[in-house]
């Protein structure tokens, strides 16, 4: 197991020097989704929720997410950002939404924690705007399922998430 790198030598928590990494193309793809009963998804998919198109907030939560990942997780540096995606898909089989974004930057540092923030905060955003029809919406299986870019390497997530 690596060594911690927020961790001074003395267990102090610190922002990493990342100055004399070089600046390389680095890209994060994570997931999550959200189970709901098969009404509530058909009541997103018609654009008809009380609250409005849940997709569309989604969508605009994940990246605005993404640009304010270092405002929330200690230590995270601000990046300026060059890509983040979102791929919001239904899928009648959960029943419930999919999220899947993919983030990227020219940089010091990689981009997980965004796509990570962006997953997450586009599945709230899911929630909050289904909420008052289905409380026992779940979030599930918010994970990095690829990275690339950087001294550490490529990543890729062997194991299959739960379906």
């Amino acid at each position: 197991m690596p060594d911690l790198t927020h961790l001074s030598a003395a267990g102090w928590a610190h922002m990493v020097d990342v100055s004399g990494k070089a600046a390389t193309e680095r890209v994060a793809i994570a997931e999550g989704r959200v189970v709901m009963a098969k009404a509530t998804l058909d009541l997103a998919l018609s654009a008809n929720a009380k609250k409005g198109d849940v997709f569309a907030a989604a969508r605009i939560a994940a990246i605005m997410a993404a640009k304010k990942t270092h405002d929330l997780i200690p230590l995270c540096h601000p990046l300026a950002l060059t890509k983040i995606s979102v791929d919001l898909e239904p899928d009648p089989a959960l029943p419930g939404i999919r999220v899947r974004v993919a983030a990227k930057v020219l940089g010091q540092t990689g981009v997980e924690m965004e796509a990570l923030t962006a997953v997450s905060i586009a599945c709230l955003t899911i929630y909050d705007m289904l909420k008052a029809v289905d409380r026992s919406m779940r979030i599930e299986a918010i994970a990095v399922l690829r990275k690339s870019g950087g001294k550490s390497g490529d990543f890729s997530r062997e194991e299959k998430l739960p379906p």
